[in-house]
């Protein structure tokens, strides 16, 4: 991963020092399946199994900037799929924080919870469960990310859980939204278009 960090560095993407610490860190490689972990330095997205990917390098270090996650938070990550960037959050939000990681595909949560254990953080906890709706038993939280696109809306339950000062990062059709949460009912948003992801399934 190194050379891919330091070009993500290098064209203005990565500019977190505990974000680029984490991108060294968690290999990509580990959270891919057999066939495909010599393709870790490709910048896209590469196929996990069930119609799901694991997202390209520069979008998940797009979205880590807006999201600026912080040691001691508490995180949601929806669609974790392979756990990557489940582990990312962990790394970085260190053991005074916690890290939800739900995925609607049972089989895919397993394959994350597997790959996680590689590196052994007990700060991540892995749900099986819709997560358009978030997860509320956690909630509030201080940062939320997702990981595929919210059709054509930002889902309520999901801003409603998040605390007050909290920031949502989140796919909506091309873009990406960021969401901080001013007041209890006030909310900032910001589109970034130019992006394409797997869609949010709703039901499990």
């Amino acid at each position: 991963m190194k050379q891919l960090v330091e070009k993500l560095i290098s064209t203005g993407y990565l500019k977190t020092p505990e974000i680029i610490n984490a991108l060294y860190k968690i290999n990509r490689a580990d959270f891919l399946p057999e066939n495909l972990k010599s393709e870790s330095q490709v910048n896209a997205p590469l196929p996990i199994g069930y119609g799901q990917t694991i997202s390209q390098p520069l979008t998940v270090a797009f979205m880590l900037e807006l999201l600026q996650p912080k040691s001691g938070h508490k995180i949601l990550d929806v669609g974790s799929g392979s756990g990557w960037q489940s582990l990312l959050l962990a790394y970085i939000t260190s053991d005074k924080g916690r890290v939800i990681a739900i995925e609607r595909i049972s089989e895919l949560s397993e394959f994350g919870k597997e790959n996680s254990r590689k590196y052994n953080f007990k700060n991540l906890k892995f749900i099986v469960g819709n997560g358009s709706k978030g997860y509320k038993e956690e909630a509030p939280y201080d940062r939320i990310i997702v990981a595929a696109a919210a059709f054509d809306k930002i889902p309520k339950e999901l801003k409603n859980q998040l605390k007050i000062g909290g920031r949502l990062v989140i796919p909506v059709k091309n873009s990406i939204w960021l969401v901080v949460k001013k007041k209890e009912n006030k909310f900032e948003e910001k589109e970034f278009p130019g992006f394409v992801f797997v869609p949010l399934v709703e039901d499990v």
